[in-house]
């Protein structure tokens, strides 16, 4: 490989999609720090523009092309365009094609040839058949995210098989990290100052399973995981409601560091539906699941997406699912319109719905839920929460923002802080009594700092959220 010609050594890096694309752009900017790069978030002086693509959905595509635009748009004259991810491994020529002057693809398993790619003098790319990138804790990661929280992906790829999904064609099949070596990134997390650990994957139910050798289950790392002292919160992102056991309810009834919240996407709620779209659950074992949580784990708050507007779903199957949320008590949501992937088993179904239908019934759907906003957060006035104060509100300095249990990061909602007197450092955890409501948001006062763990109450209201 021929080295490039002088060049500055500023890069800047955008990262599009999931949490699990973030943990792999981090590592890609761990590797050139490193190697002696220096980051920049002005498009205008780096040397090097790197955007890690997803490539999940054609809205999403979009988005990416969008961002390398406005790459060759800004960027000085000199500057390279690199382009790594989901969309290369599936749209590479496309990518050619619009954009003929990118300098360096990198694959969706090929995030650690990214200093290659930067020294390189000629285009080029390394996209090989690894569809998904799993990292090492051996192998350099710069955390991009404020220094109180991570994510820590434990497994890569996926074994369901959705018909809606092409996410298995994109990420290839399931590969799990072993508990130690999950153990062993948690622990240099820790040591790095974070204090709230999101374990993700695309499906967390099914960690381990591929092992059969010597597997591992989700139950059996985070039991290890309760084993490591410490102030800290676990928090789960993507279990299905089959796979949410009562070993897994009993180890979060036992250990108050693992956050009392689930992600657990569940898409509709009509059977003949949910059998279209392959799902491994009936109506009946969601609400049966849902129901098991609120009696065992009073606290817990639910998040799940729904999907309206899948194949043949017809006016009424929709009414059963717009009744659900009114009957069930799901904490945020989000709501999504079905995308036709071409490759996706969906593509090839009858009784697709227009464009038209399907926006109207998000729409009504988004109202339903949204009327249950005020009510569910009207239950947590008076309440005092463990908050992790996160900094000052981007809209004015004279506020603060942060979260509590129930609030993951970028998804959910937020609680405002009218009076922070009390608080002295942005990444801590601070008790804040909650005295009114702004729509998906709380508001609250800092009251102070917390000494230590916060017991839980009892039981707690639910808030609701809606994603589009």
């Amino acid at each position: 490989m021929k080295k490039r010609p002088s060049l500055g050594n500023k890069i800047l890096f955008t990262s599009l999609g999931c949490s699990r694309n973030l943990v792999d752009t981090e590592v890609m900017l761990g590797i050139l720090l490193k190697a002696g790069m220096e980051p920049t978030d002005q498009m205008e002086e780096a040397d090097f523009l790197i955007v890690n693509t997803c490539g999940f959905l054609a809205s999403a595509r979009q988005e990416s092309c969008d961002a390398i635009d406005a790459m060759f748009q800004e960027k000085k004259p000199e500057a390279k365009v690199i382009v790594a991810g989901c969309m290369v491994q599936k749209h590479k020529d496309e990518l050619k094609t619009q954009f003929p002057k990118i300098h360096y693809f990198l694959g969706s398993g090929d995030m650690e040839k990214i200093l290659e790619a930067v020294q390189s003098a000629d285009s080029g790319e390394a996209v090989t058949s690894a569809r998904s990138y799993l990292e090492w804790g051996e192998v350099p990661r710069q955390l991009s995210t404020p220094k109180h929280y991570a994510y820590l992906k434990i497994a890569e790829g996926c074994a369901k098989q959705c018909a809606f999904c092409i996410i298995p064609k994109i990420k290839g099949p399931l590969k799990s990290k072993p508990v130690d070596q999950v153990v062993k990134e948690f622990n240099a997390l820790l040591s790095q100052g974070v204090h709230e650990i999101i374990l993700i994957a695309q499906d967390l139910g099914d960690y381990g399973k591929d092992r059969s050798s010597r597997p591992d289950r989700l139950e059996d790392l985070v039991r290890e995981l309760s084993k490591i002292p410490g102030e800290f919160w676990i928090r789960f992102l993507y279990l299905y409601p089959d796979e949410i056991t009562d070993e897994l309810i009993d180890l979060m009834q036992q250990d108050p560091r693992i956050c009392p919240y689930l992600d657990m996407p569940i898409q509709h709620i009509n059977n003949t539906i949910l059998k279209a779209m392959r799902r491994k659950t009936s109506r009946e074992q969601i609400i049966d699941t849902i129901e098991k949580l609120r009696e065992r784990v009073p606290n817990v708050v639910i998040r799940t997406s729904l999907m309206v507007g899948f194949p043949g779903e017809t006016e009424e199957q929709f009414e059963e699912l717009n009744q659900f949320i009114q009957d069930t008590p799901l904490d945020n949501i989000g709501i999504f319109t079905y995308s036709l992937e071409e490759e996706s088993p969906s593509a090839k179904m009858t009784g697709h719905i227009s464009e038209e239908i399907k926006q109207q019934r998000y729409e009504k759907l988004a109202a339903t839920q949204m009327k249950m906003v005020d009510r569910r957060n009207q239950a947590y006035l008076g309440k005092t929460l463990k908050v992790v104060v996160e900094g000052y509100h981007p809209e004015s300095e004279y506020l603060m923002v942060g979260r509590f249990y129930g609030q993951c990061p970028e998804i959910d909602g937020q609680i405002i802080i009218n009076d922070g007197r009390k608080v002295k450092a942005f990444g801590e955890f601070y008790e804040v009594e909650i005295t009114d409501i702004a729509g998906c948001d709380l508001i609250g006062k800092a009251l102070a700092p917390c000494k230590k763990t916060l017991k839980l109450p009892k039981s707690s209201p639910q808030l609701s959220l809606i994603n589009g």
